[in-house]
């Protein structure tokens, strides 16, 4: 019995990683794949929460970490496309910017409640979140305009970016969930991807 029932738990396992890689599935190294792929049904459908498949605390701080670090770049992303006169190469980074992250917000959270966690931090686990904007970086973005702003915007969301990179790979590490490993690795793919994308406009301002 014992055998058969660990057979039955590899199973669902190995059928979750693969729906996990197909949702991930694109362009290597590819920015733009991050937002196609993850706002995309079939993508979101893979990501949603399955109750039987296994989970441990790494999974749980991921999702509750990532959730406002997404949430930020979100806004950050809000806060420069509506300036006028923005580059469009940096308009275009901050639209897939958001298109990505805020299903991603979305897949998490559901994760959060099919676990019966609470989907906000307490004041002490928000303390490991690398890259987040303080209160002054935000004040000063919604200040600045033109070539400024999105000079400012690269700047800060480069190392929002380097944050959640550090984050995923802490999860791609010690997660178990393995939809929630599948999305920190595509996270490291695309925003590794799009700080190099970030520099090269930034050395063009």
């Amino acid at each position: 019995m014992k055998i058969s029932t660990f057979a039955v738990t590899a199973a669902l396992a190995a059928s979750l990683g693969l729906a996990g890689c197909a949702a991930g599935t694109g362009t290597p190294g590819g920015s733009s794949t991050h937002g196609a792929d993850h706002g995309s049904p079939s993508a979101m459908a893979s990501m949603m929460p399955d109750a039987n498949a296994d989970h441990n605390q790494a999974d749980i701080m991921f999702a509750q970490m990532m959730i406002p670090h997404h949430a930020q770049a979100v806004e950050m992303s809000d806060i420069v496309l509506a300036k006028p006169d923005l580059p469009s190469e940096v308009a275009a980074l901050a639209t897939r910017i958001k298109d990505a992250q805020a299903p991603e917000i979305e897949a998490m959270t559901g994760w959060l409640k099919s676990w019966n966690a609470p989907v906000a931090m307490s004041d002490h686990s928000g303390h490991g979140m690398a890259g987040m904007v303080d209160a002054e970086g935000i004040n000063k973005l919604k200040a600045a305009q033109g070539t400024e702003a999105a000079r400012l915007f690269m700047e800060q969301m480069s190392g929002h970016h380097e944050g959640a990179v550090e984050m995923a790979q802490q999860e791609i590490g010690a997660g178990k969930y393995p939809e929630a490993v599948q999305l920190a690795r595509d996270i490291v793919t695309a925003q590794e991807a799009e700080i190099a994308q970030m520099k090269q406009l930034l050395a063009g301002l």
